[in-house]
């Protein structure tokens, strides 16, 4: 149990220290598109909403604005959303937007690796499996993640949205969660990590998602 939580504690300082050099190395980077996105449209620059996170409890993530400002919508997106930016949708692709959940990882809020954080509304504390799920720190990537990285191309083809969401990903993302769940390890995780950089490096790599073949 000591020698778990010692590992552990090693593990959070070293996402500690990656995500400080990554800011500090992408801090011009991070500042151009803060300038690119006040200059598309009227709005802040981060995009901020309420997660369920570590043992049930809610935090704020952090995210680059990819949407015209609004006070109301889906709270899932559709490839064809109206309510993206231009720009919106150059960083969504390549997913820079999630970059400033760099911070979160300095907050302790989520790991670098790790099942994706869920909005309150689609998260049943009672349910076994998200409690299983929330014994672990959400992360910025994961391999449900990475299968499901054009989730808004199946979006769009369902007609109702929130449904579809609730019905068909969502199992299939905790399912996911469990199996990376019960074989995490340093070696998992480490290519978790190659993967995703080659991903959003290369987009093209990602194939185009199929219903039957990913949701069936």
């Amino acid at each position: 149990m000591k020698m778990a939580h010692f590992t552990s504690k090693i593990s959070r300082c070293f996402e500690c220290l990656t995500a400080a050099a990554a800011l500090c190395l992408l801090l011009p980077f991070l500042c151009f598109c803060a300038a690119v996105i006040r200059f598309d449209s009227k709005g802040p620059v981060f995009f901020r909403q309420k997660r369920v996170g570590l043992h049930g409890k809610t935090f704020t993530l952090y995210k680059f604005r990819t949407m015209y400002e609004s006070n109301g919508g889906a709270l899932v997106t559709a490839a064809n959303d109206s309510r993206i930016t231009p720009v919106g949708r150059f960083l969504r692709k390549y997913k820079l937007d999630e970059i400033p959940q760099l911070y979160n990882v300095l907050l302790g809020d989520m790991s670098v690796i790790g099942p994706r954080p869920e909005v309150p509304e689609y998260v049943d504390l009672t349910n076994p499996v998200w409690k299983k799920i929330l014994r672990t720190r959400p992360g910025i990537t994961d391999p449900v993640t990475l299968q499901l990285r054009n989730e808004e191309i199946f979006l769009a083809q369902a007609e109702d949205k929130d449904a579809f969401y609730r019905d068909r990903i969502q199992p299939f993302k905790l399912d996911g969660y469990l199996k990376y769940l019960e074989e995490k390890c340093l070696k998992t995780d480490l290519l978790i990590l190659g993967q995703t950089a080659k991903v959003v490096l290369f987009p093209k790599t990602a194939p185009s998602p199929k219903l039957e073949d990913r949701l069936s």
